[in-house]
């Protein structure tokens, strides 16, 4: 890093702004393993130095996929048939604007190519079918055989991965990567550059350095070069005012800041090994990132990645409209993975498990049957076809078992039952009694069914009339 005087009128915020550093590539002798805070033998520390930077949301933000690369590191081989289906309900969730504006797939086996070949052949504008590949000339050229525009390049960036797994000097892996892009735009394929493990990485020392050449080349070849930050290990951090290495503001602050990466060409990949992969990327896009790399159902290595529904919902939140987006097709996509696929999710996870708009508590049911706003996060039952659910035990009560009937039996509004109805009491009795023999486990809606039969046969007669 070396000293400079430099001031220059943002175009951002329209203020004189002093540059005083000019950040160099820091060849150092043994690398920097931030070992007050990665100690290995203790719980990593976040630390803090009250430096604040400014939320600088783009105005376009969208969101790239990674489920049939990392994700599939983590889960049974999809079949080409399966990547298709799932490709195709993708484009459908993220709408003709391309919310979901990527897909990366490896290249490695045929049957990669053939799953990758497949998805280019339907014809779809979104999202667009990139590749992840191992960065030499031959994958290149591979690549480019297929009409794919876009690679990602593997550039690992901590000091964890250039000293201890490459055996490499901070400037042997800068000319080593710096290499590896240029083999790409030589190829014609525009390189996006995944920088391994930035949580842990001298955000000075190297990343910056490293990504002011990367603006250099693309400047040089005219050719868009792409920086995904990966936090590979889940160590990122949001609060305001944490330090480097660990801040997800501080990162793409400093990287749209100090290297001048256009926000269009900032992605953000994490991981969620301490239960924060849906805020970082959040703030990811929050402080100036466009793009967040996800998987459907945060599938991927260890504790996954960004669940790409969540994002999906997020944006919403953030731009108050789905912006064209199909909310329906969530739940069609978690349908697919345990029906046809035989992943099983776990049943309270956000937005696809099978409890996630369910109760089982009989105050709560009493509400719902009022008004069911007053349980439910949104219009489950428009935005993701998923109506509301009650799971019925010793808890549920009366009004349980009669927002049950209505739900399962799809009672018109002027049909509906309320708790005084006398077939409810007679159901509860029953349930009441198995309990007390022992039972410890939910009624399934076929014992349900069966009871409201043996109770008033006419009745469940009428009820049926409704549910065809």
């Amino acid at each position: 890093m070396s000293h400079k005087k430099k001031i220059i009128m943002s175009k951002k915020t329209n203020l004189l702004e002093e540059y005083k550093y000019n950040y160099t590539l820091q060849d150092v002798k043994k690398p920097e393993l931030y070992r007050d805070i990665f100690d290995y033998d203790h719980v990593p520390k976040i630390t803090f130095n009250n430096r604040h930077v400014p939320m600088e949301m783009p105005n376009n933000i969208w969101i790239t996929d990674t489920t049939f690369r990392d994700g599939q590191q983590s889960t049974s081989q999809f079949t080409v048939e399966q990547i298709v289906e799932l490709f195709k309900l993708m484009s459908r969730l993220g709408g003709k604007k391309g919310i979901i504006r990527q897909s990366e797939f490896f290249l490695y086996s045929e049957k990669d190519r053939q799953a990758a070949r497949a998805c280019m052949e339907l014809g779809l504008k979104f999202p667009e079918v990139t590749s992840w590949i191992r960065a030499n000339k031959k994958d290149f050229e591979l690549v480019k055989e297929m009409g794919i525009k876009e690679t990602g390049i593997l550039v690992s960036c901590s000091d964890y991965h250039i000293f201890k797994k490459m055996n490499l000097t901070r400037a042997q892996a800068l000319d080593k990567y710096l290499g590896a892009v240029k083999d790409a735009l030589a190829a014609g394929v525009k390189p996006r550059c995944h920088f391994e493990d930035i949580t842990r990485a001298d955000f000075y020392g190297f990343v910056v350095p490293f990504a002011i050449e990367l603006m250099k080349l693309m400047k040089e070849s005219g050719i868009p070069i792409k920086i995904r930050a990966c936090d590979t290990m889940g160590f990122g951090v949001n609060f305001v005012g944490a330090s480097l290495p660990r801040s997800v503001p501080g990162i793409i602050y400093g990287l749209r800041h100090y290297a001048e990466v256009p926000s269009e060409l900032l992605e953000w990949h994490g991981h969620n090994d301490f239960y924060k992969v849906v805020t970082n990327a959040s703030s990811a896009w929050l402080y100036g990132c466009s793009a967040v790399n996800c998987s459907l159902l945060g599938i991927g290595e260890r504790t996954g990645n960004c669940p790409l529904e969540a994002m999906a919902i997020e944006y919403s939140s953030f731009k108050g409209t789905e912006d064209g987006m199909d909310y329906t097709a969530i739940t069609d996509i978690a349908n697919y993975f345990e029906r046809e696929i035989g992943y099983v999710i776990p049943s309270r996870t956000p937005f696809v498990g099978r409890s996630f708009n369910s109760t089982r508590a009989g105050i709560h049911a009493d509400g719902m049957l009022k008004d069911e706003e007053i349980y439910n996060i949104f219009n489950t039952k428009k935005l993701l076809n998923r109506p509301m659910h009650v799971s019925i035990n010793n808890g549920s009560g009366l009004a349980g078992i009669a927002y049950w009937i209505n739900e399962y039996y799809e009672l018109p509004e002027d049909h509906k039952v309320d708790k005084s109805h006398p077939v409810i009491a007679k159901i509860k009795e029953m349930i009441d009694a198995e309990y007390a023999n022992g039972r410890c486990t939910v009624f399934g809606d076929d014992e349900l069914d069966n009871m409201l039969m043996l109770c008033d046969k006419e009745f469940h007669k009428k009820l049926l009339l409704f549910a065809q």
